[in-house]
């Protein structure tokens, strides 16, 4: 290994890291984006392709792009294959060596009509690929998308437990959570729970009170929160989480903060600092890549404004493999061999 110094911004990028918080939709490269328009007959104007890519000081969310990929321009389980591989492709040159990302099954096989057997193949043959070529573990968690029915939530519970494979671990939830609060969905959970699914939520993520956090952790039983913000307006409940060790992963391009909170006051109040103080474990991740116009590297440095150090970083590091749906045996190699890795790049930053 080279002893050159590095910059602050070579050692994050070259840090050995985990992402637990993304979604396939969100990782469309915007060429890629472009070639699944054309070959759908520009059904999204080229225009309409630039407006979501663009990213201005109080940014929107990104819902109505993954909306719009569903219902007019992934017709094949080629499609997601694509999308899979370019997201770990693109990782991978970040120091991500292993990824758990999000996908909506439910709008997949209901608006653009591919069967959930043949989607999940699809992707799971991109994540396989992508070890080969790169190197890196990806691994894919459904989400139910929160605006359709519960029913809709316990049919996919149904499909992954009818097609397993060893790459499909668990769940999450996702989309807007105004109006849907978590217990909607405790019948789907619990079934995924008893089939021995890993489980996670988004919760407290658009402003959300405290009260959906809780309820995703007291009777959703997550392993891990998405999110939580809205956690900080509940001193009591942070502490219980401190104490289980519970992680939260969080994003700092996350759009209600960038929206609602004053330029100059965005760091100082963003709820990750308060998170921070009050004890409890983050881990940051990328949330939507392209369309954030973030990666990896970018969302790491990020935590620099909220005050964290790179030592800090080592601890969030280490908080990603200690929530990571990964064996034990493997937790504890690799938070000794990232570990290794992360304290001798960090002896070559020159700050």
């Amino acid at each position: 290994m080279s002893n050159s110094p590095l910059s602050i911004e070579q050692f994050v990028r070259a840090m050995p890291k985990v992402e637990l918080h993304c979604h396939l939709f969100g990782t469309v490269r915007q060429s890629t984006f472009r070639a699944l328009a054309a070959k759908t007959g520009n059904v999204v104007s080229p225009e309409e392709i630039d407006a979501f890519y663009t990213r201005g000081d109080k940014p929107v969310g990104v819902l109505r792009v993954l909306r719009a990929l569903d219902a007019h321009l992934i017709v094949s389980p080629t499609d997601l294959y694509c999308l899979a591989y370019e997201y770990l492709e693109d990782v991978h040159g970040h120091g991500v060596r292993y990824a758990e990302f999000f996908w909506n099954p439910t709008g997949t096989v209901r608006v653009s009509g591919i069967r959930y057997d043949a989607a999940q193949d699809a992707i799971v043959a991109a994540i396989r690929d992508a070890q080969r070529d790169f190197g890196v573990i990806g691994r894919l968690i459904p989400s139910i998308d929160r605006e359709a029915a519960p029913a809709e939530a316990v049919q996919m519970v149904e499909w992954m437990k009818a097609h397993r494979a060893p790459e499909v671990i668990g769940i999450g939830i996702d989309y807007r959570e105004n109006d849907r609060p978590p217990e909607l969905f405790i019948e789907a959970y619990r079934a995924a729970r008893e089939a021995g699914f890993k489980c996670t939520a988004h919760a407290g993520e658009f402003g959300m009170p405290w009260m959906n956090v809780a309820t995703a952790i007291e009777q959703l039983q997550v392993d891990r929160v998405d999110h939580g913000y809205t956690i900080v307006d509940n001193p009591e409940l942070a502490q219980r989480c401190v104490q289980r060790g519970l992680v939260f992963t969080v994003v700092p391009t996350n759009s209600y903060y960038l929206r609602t909170l004053a330029p100059e006051r965005w760091a100082l109040d963003h709820p990750i600092r308060a998170m921070a103080k009050l004890g409890l474990k983050l881990h940051p991740n990328t949330d939507d890549p392209t369309l954030h116009h973030v990666t990896p590297t970018g969302a790491w440095m990020m935590m620099r404004e909220f005050g964290f150090g790179l030592d800090d970083m080592r601890g969030f590091m280490l908080n990603g493999l200690d929530t990571a749906w990964i064996a034990e045996s493997t937790r504890r190699d690799w938070r000794v061999e990232f570990a290794r890795e992360f304290d001798a790049l960090r002896a070559r930053v020159a700050e």
